[in-house]
């Protein structure tokens, strides 16, 4: 495959990922092309020989630890998994002094929490790069294995469409800014009162002027999935909502995607899914199972971008 971007090539090295909103267009592209050229190669260079990555996670996960871990492992690197029990970041010791001390050991740092800021504090305060493998707010790590799956079944992003149905959660915060950096169009569809951050939105709407990228938000399910190059969705209660769990069935009972809806994209659409998944909630057994799902491509690009992303940045 012959992915139909260019960009100039630069050095990464040391840089944090926050969101996608503080790394250019052509960072982002370097990325997905150095993910795609590492997919490709059987025996992965021990590009991270040395090095060791700290992994804080205060939200548990399956792919986030298992991609950073064995893209570690691959790169000839080691990952070190610190829970929350192991560390007392915020409980016995502020953010600022945490860090601190792990630059001293580490030569990177992977955090997966709730508030961004504690994100934000811990990269200020750093003086080794710090990647984002999840906040309430942002997913950016999980939307560059997205844009890498788009671009290897699509083969461009100009002209694409993405239709991402669901919460207004940090998925969508992630795919408005990845996809306007890219240049890739994305309609947001939700249910009243579950819209995306108004910031945020603004954010992405703001970059895709540069990008030609068109940004929408609607409650339209209809109207937002018509003509979808690419069709995404996500639980209807993230982590952290599991209380809400029943008032958010009644309100998205509607917004399921299901072959009468997606009957409206196009007949060649890929079907996304970040995972974990549950059948016959968000989606059907039948879509998510069926021939247009990549939703295991998806789940193993984390593996090939998050490579690129540690290669380049550590």
């Amino acid at each position: 495959m012959n992915p139909v971007i260019t960009h100039k090539e630069t050095s990464l090295k040391g840089k944090h990922l926050l969101t996608l909103a503080d790394w250019t267009s052509e960072e982002i592209e370097q990325i997905l092309n150095y993910a795609i050229q590492l997919k490709k190669e059987k025996q992965p260079k021990q590009l991270l020989a040395g090095k060791t990555l700290g992994m804080i996670f205060e939200k548990s996960s399956t792919r986030t630890r298992v991609s950073f871990e064995v893209g570690m492992l691959q790169l000839g690197g080691h990952a070190l998994h610190l829970s929350s029990r192991d560390i007392q970041m915020g409980r016995g010791e502020s953010i600022a002094d945490t860090a601190k001390v792990l630059s001293r050991y580490l030569d990177g740092i992977m955090i997966r929490t709730f508030q961004h800021e504690i994100v934000e504090e811990l990269a200020a305060h750093a003086d080794i790069p710090v990647i984002n493998g999840l906040t309430d707010d942002y997913h950016p790590c999980q939307v560059l294995a997205d844009l890498m799956t788009i671009l290897e079944y699509k083969k461009s992003f100009a002209g694409q469409k993405l239709a991402y149905v669901g919460d207004g959660n940090n998925m969508a915060h992630s795919l408005m800014i990845g996809s306007a950096k890219v240049g890739l169009n994305c309609t947001i569809i939700t249910p009243e009162n579950y819209e995306p951050k108004q910031e945020i939105v603004l954010k992405a709407k703001e970059i895709a002027q540069k990008t030609g990228a068109e940004i929408v938000v609607t409650h339209d399910l209809k109207d937002g999935i018509c003509n979808a190059d690419a069709v995404y969705t996500d639980v209807w209660a993230s982590m952290g909502w599991e209380d809400e769990a029943n008032e958010r069935i009644s309100a998205f009972q509607d917004y399921q995607v299901n072959q009468e809806v997606l009957a409206l994209a196009k007949p060649d659409y890929i079907f996304m899914h970040c995972l974990p998944a549950h059948r016959g909630e968000e989606v059907t057994a039948e879509v998510i199972d069926g021939p247009n799902s990549v939703v295991f491509d998806e789940a193993e690009n984390r593996l090939h971008v998050q490579k690129a992303l540690m290669a380049s940045v550590m």
